[in-house]
């Protein structure tokens, strides 16, 4: 079949890629075509399909992922009004980034389009999450501040314990409510699952190591800022 494009006769190779990420694939063939392959005058190489799609995407995906953290850096600023508390909240990106990237190597998945969305997401779950545990943490902080029982660390540290054993009922909460939302597509078959379950794995994992690290860092995190930095 004679096929143009652009006013030029092309012809196609047909590629499939298995056990590894497409785009890690191509940038070595481009590598090997370009030392291996010399072309004739008038001939050129492109290299199209989901290869093609993934670039675009990447190019608004360096856009779009600084712009996220942006604008949750300048909501958790004005929600906060502390420059220390939006660091502490922005902490719990790389506690669940753990879980997320260590369920990612479990299950074989490479980096593509659909994980970027879901770690995008997960984002946006954690500062959440993130908010309302520093919420409780200084809910107690006040009580005690306001009854007088902040003269030394041990009662600043038993202060913290209280509010974050209030926080960890509505905390397994939402991690449950978003198990039971998210673990079904990883059974799920059909058009799009494949898509679905590269954008659940990463909340999944992430929301797991959260959910236990948010609980056991951040009060630490929280007594050693009060002490150091405000009650001296």
């Amino acid at each position: 079949m004679l096929r143009e494009e652009n006013g030029m006769l092309n012809g196609y190779v047909y590629v499939d890629v298995a056990g590894r990420d497409v785009g890690s694939y191509v940038e070595e063939a481009k590598e090997l075509v370009r030392k291996n392959l010399s072309l004739p005058a008038g001939y050129t190489v492109q290299w199209s399909g989901q290869y093609e799609a993934m670039a675009r995407v990447r190019e608004r995906l360096k856009l779009v992922l600084p712009l996220t953290l942006f604008l949750i850096l300048a909501l958790l600023y004005l929600n906060t009004r502390s420059a220390a508390k939006t660091l502490i909240i922005v902490l719990a990106v790389p506690f669940s980034a753990v879980g997320a990237v260590w369920f990612l190597y479990l299950l074989g998945y490479n980096m593509s389009i659909g994980v970027w969305v879901g770690l995008i997401a997960l984002m946006g779950v954690d500062a959440e999450t993130g908010v309302f545990m520093l919420l409780y943490l200084d809910l107690a902080y006040e009580r005690a501040r306001a009854a007088g029982r902040l003269g030394s660390l041990a009662e600043l540290r038993e202060a913290i314990q209280q509010g974050a054993v209030k926080r960890i009922r509505p905390k397994f909460m939402t991690v449950a409510c978003m198990f039971a939302g998210l673990v079904p597509i990883m059974w799920s078959t059909g058009a799009g699952a494949d898509v679905m379950k590269r954008i659940a794995a990463p909340m999944i994992g992430g929301i797991f190591t959260s959910f236990a690290l948010e609980l056991l860092v951040y009060p630490a995190i929280y007594e050693v800022w009060r002490w150091n930095f405000r009650k001296r």
